[in-house]
C-alpha cells in the first residue's frame, strides 16, 4: 500500500493515476483483512463482533484511495466520490454495530 503501483512497473512507464488508485484501494482491502483473520484465529469462538472489522475493512479501502490520491493525484471525481462514500460507511458500520 506503501509502495504503489509505480514499485512494480518499470522506471519507463508513467503510472497511471486510477491504477495507483485502484492498487492502493485493493491494498487497503488486504490490509484490512489480515487484522480481520488475525482478530478471527485467536477470537473464534466470539464472532459475533465481526462485525466491527468488517466495517474497518471498508475503511482501510477507502484510505487506500486517499493514500493513492496524496502521493500522486486525484484519479477522477468518481474514485474520489467511491474513497468518501468507503470511508462514511466503514464508520457507518462500526456505528451502528456499536450502537445496536
Amino acid at each position: 500500500m506503501l509502495k504503489g503501483a509505480n514499485f512494480y512497473l518499470p522506471e519507463t512507464t508513467a503510472t497511471q493515476r486510477v491504477l495507483d488508485n485502484l492498487f492502493r484501494f485493493l491494498s487497503g482491502i488486504y490490509f484490512g483483512l489480515g487484522f480481520l483473520m488475525a482478530w478471527v484465529v485467536f477470537h473464534f469462538r466470539e464472532v459475533n463482533n465481526l462485525i466491527y472489522f468488517i466495517g474497518l475493512v471498508v475503511v482501510c479501502s477507502g484510505l487506500g484511495r486517499l493514500f493513492s490520491r496524496a502521493k500522486v493525484g486525484s484519479a477522477g471525481k468518481y474514485f474520489d466520490y467511491m474513497m468518501v462514500i468507503e470511508i462514511a460507511l466503514g464508520v457507518a458500520i462500526i456505528l451502528l454495530q456499536y450502537l445496536k
